[in-house]
């Protein structure tokens, strides 16, 4: 399992890696516990958490929301526990969810997945 979580790597930001370079928004967001990439859950547009494992086959992420701490692992579809992962372990509580708020379409809930 060290190839999957390395709890070194620091995320890769404070949102959606792929939704801030596109412009997008996400509802909640997921961090890979192997390379630190930060994407959206499958209730986000995007997906992006997802699409991260199915590009690189790195099974096991954590959520990045605050004052949680699980851990899902793609293959297995099973939620659990794992070692702690560098910080910062959530976007800042001061982030909208979903978010982010400037980018949110007003019929955000008809467009969100899941």
């Amino acid at each position: 399992m060290s190839n999957e979580i390395d709890p070194t790597v620091p995320p890769s930001g404070d949102g959606c890696q792929e939704c801030t370079e596109q412009g997008g928004w996400w509802v909640h967001l997921r961090r890979c516990a192997a390379c630190g990439h930060v994407g959206c859950c499958d209730s986000s547009p995007g997906q992006h958490a997802t699409m991260h494992f199915r590009r690189t086959d790195h099974p096991i992420v954590q959520s990045f929301e605050p004052g949680e701490e699980w851990f899902y692992d793609f293959r297995t579809e099973a939620v659990g526990r794992g070692p702690e992962l560098a910080p910062p372990t959530s976007h800042p509580e001061s982030q909208s969810v979903p978010g982010p708020a400037d980018r949110l379409p007003p019929n955000w809930t008809n467009r969100a997945g899941g």
